[in-house]
């Protein structure tokens, strides 16, 4: 009777060990693209300008209430100028469409994949992800913060890792004040 019991014993402690061990089941949470937004904001020698890109998918994954990665591709068609009017709108959108900048012709989408994503503390977290843009792939890392159903992204681009050299003075001299900076502001605003 005793070996019995003991059997029985061990049977549940091993059993409910088991079962409580099990991983919870990640879930993708998809991203409403109409209520999300993106903005950009890029700099040079005598000013910035700024504006926004439209999101064509994405989802986060979510292991209870903890991010645990995520997917976004953007429509690079999409891109705007928020601070210009008229012409100089237009001619800049075109010129950033151009294959001076993001040749959105042959690029149509940039990507987003998250690579690893480590808690900072019960609402922020440090992604690494790779970013594509162009065709090109390379690593980055931003902070992603949730809070009721919302995350907002920070991420710093440097646009010569994705060969978009136009106007850098990293590549090139005597640019004076026709000098753009290299890295521009993302700044993304996700609903899910």
């Amino acid at each position: 009777m005793k070996k019995r019991a003991l059997s029985l014993a061990l049977a549940m402690i091993f059993g409910y060990a088991a079962t409580a061990t099990e991983p919870v089941e990640s879930e993708k949470k998809q991203v409403n693209v109409e209520k999300s937004k993106v903005t950009w904001k890029g700099y040079k020698v005598t000013g910035s300008h700024e504006g926004t890109i439209n999101l064509k998918s994405g989802y986060l994954v979510m292991d209870g209430k903890k991010l645990t990665g995520g997917e976004f591709v953007v429509d690079m068609s999409t891109l705007t100028v928020t601070d210009l009017e008229g012409d100089s709108k237009g001619k800049l959108e075109g010129h950033l469409k151009s294959g001076d900048f993001f040749g959105t012709e042959s690029n149509e989408t940039s990507k987003l994949v998250f690579t690893s994503v480590r808690p900072m503390n019960k609402n922020s977290y440090t992604v690494n992800g790779d970013l594509t843009i162009k065709g090109i792939t390379k690593p980055v890392t931003l902070v992603v913060t949730l809070f009721e159903g919302k995350a907002t992204a920070t991420l710093k681009v440097d646009r010569t890792k994705y060969d978009i050299k136009y106007g850098s003075g990293s590549f090139f001299d005597d640019l004076g004040d026709k000098t753009i900076y290299d890295e521009f502001d993302l700044v993304v605003d996700l609903v899910y």
